[in-house]
């Protein structure tokens, strides 16, 4: 029996599409690659809060207590601070930026001794003791407008919208954006005090 030449094609055809599928199958990966990275465009970024480039060294700051008394931000050296600036009068803005920074200080569990939350004041007055005694411990400073212009806001906002974090070394590091999810926040800080071996 003889093969007709249409039969004699099917083989050589089928064997040339299965060569197209086995280099279609290995050039995928690469095909993706090149899509996610060009097409796409991965950011890149494991944490949440901007990082503040470059880092500004702000230990030597100077605040003052409640009793007038002076010192500088160094006096929190060696801990991870998480910082909101504002007025005594602390609107909602400040009410949810306190109550944010003591819940994901609370839920770092044993590492909460090495993190502070501090709330530096930018004008004058005194805070409500009300608002003070739902967040025992929070460290309460004051400091003068041309200092706390260190703590520079995103485009479009002040420095009262953000949460900021200083680290153990006195170094302004990270900004959160204004009304931040407090989730992201937990798993920034958590990040932080699991690769840090200082503070």
């Amino acid at each position: 029996m003889t093969s007709s030449p249409l039969s004699s094609m099917l083989p050589a055809s089928r064997g040339r599409l299965k060569l197209l599928l086995v280099l279609l199958v290995c050039a995928s990966p690469v095909i993706a690659s090149y899509f996610t990275y060009y097409v796409i465009r991965p950011e890149g970024r494991v944490n949440y809060a901007d990082l503040v480039e470059p880092q500004r060294p702000v230990a030597d700051l100077p605040i003052s207590r409640p009793d007038g008394s002076r010192e500088t931000l160094s006096s929190l050296r060696g801990k991870w601070v998480l910082v909101v600036l504002g007025s005594p009068a602390c609107d909602a803005t400040c009410t949810t930026s306190l109550y944010n920074i003591r819940q994901v200080r609370l839920t770092t569990g044993r590492e909460r001794e090495r993190v502070e939350r501090l709330w530096l004041l930018t004008e004058s007055g005194d805070p409500d003791p009300a608002l003070l005694a739902q967040h025992e411990g929070l460290i309460v400073r004051r400091i003068a407008p041309e200092h706390a212009a260190q703590f520079e806001p995103a485009a479009g906002a002040r420095a009262a919208d953000h949460t900021f974090i200083i680290d153990p070394l006195g170094n302004l590091m990270m900004r959160y954006p204004a009304q931040p999810d407090p989730s992201q926040m937990k798993k920034d800080l958590r990040k932080l005090l699991r690769a840090s071996r200082i503070g």
